[in-house]
């Protein structure tokens, strides 16, 4: 992933844009659209064919676990950078906690979690376990695979603000991977991996990050925006093209909307 500096008159209105936006997070109900999810959306193909998938259908296969459960969590993770390590010492695709997660689960040398197959394999498992100990609720398990089960209630009371809003992280990006969920477009058609990404800013809130992506779609809708949480306290903004024609009239779009690339 590339990135690009920004003029300083962006930053003000910037600023100005996001909390003028949102000052919370979009009140959605992950529990309730993780069950939709299990109920109806399981089987459907992912949007692109993502980095490692056969590491993801072979760890799918021996969890049982959807797929492309297992590419949101990767995506809002590490945006499958099998060489992430965050500040709370999680690494790999899947951001294992070394050492008490990955001990766990059985791997003993830290060089193991850079595996990508062996560390998507560790969180499937521990996905799995955490689903079998929250009795198939995909909420908690999230919850609890972000804040760790020993925090995270079997009945779902007081769970932490952190961990409700992880689920729903969790959930934006499955909307990604699923993509257009009419279309059905056979897998392997797009890939993931010769997608553009250039990082634009970072912000120390989540929702400045969301709302900053949704006032930019609103000036101009051809954009494609995302934003990740890259570690604790940093939400990047990420524009995404295709080849080097989009990105130039994405540069264009952007600046229009009063953010110009150096």
């Amino acid at each position: 992933m590339r990135t690009r500096r920004v003029t300083a008159a962006f930053a003000s209105m910037l600023f100005v844009v996001a909390l003028a936006s949102a000052t919370t997070l979009p009140d959605v109900d992950a529990n309730l659209a993780w069950q939709r999810y299990l109920k109806n959306d399981t089987n459907l193909p992912p949007s692109y064919q993502f980095p490692y998938s056969h590491c993801f259908r072979s760890a799918s296969l021996a969890h049982a676990l959807p797929e492309t459960l297992l590419l949101a969590v990767a995506r809002g993770e590490s945006d499958f950078n099998a060489t992430a390590r965050s500040k709370a010492n999680a690494h790999g695709v899947m951001q294992i906690q070394w050492p008490g997660t990955a001990q766990h689960l059985g791997i003993f040398r830290l060089t193991e979690l850079y595996d990508p197959c062996t560390n998507i394999e560790a969180g499937a498992r521990y996905l799995n376990e955490l689903m079998q100990q929250y009795d198939g609720n995909v909420h908690l398990a999230l919850a609890a695979y972000n804040y760790g089960p020993s925090r995270i209630a079997k009945d779902g009371s007081d769970i932490p603000p952190g961990a409700e809003w992880y689920s729903g992280y969790i959930l934006h990006h499955l909307d990604y991977v699923l993509g257009d969920r009419s279309l059905q477009r056979p897998v392997g058609e797009h890939l993931y991996s010769e997608l553009g990404r250039t990082t634009l800013v970072s912000f120390g809130e989540p929702y400045r990050a969301a709302a900053f992506v949704e006032s930019m779609q609103q000036l101009s809708p051809e954009l494609q925006l995302d934003w990740f949480r890259h570690d604790v306290g940093r939400f990047s903004v990420v524009l995404i093209y295709a080849d080097k024609d989009e990105f130039q009239r994405s540069a264009t779009l952007l600046a229009h909307a009063g953010f110009h690339l150096d």
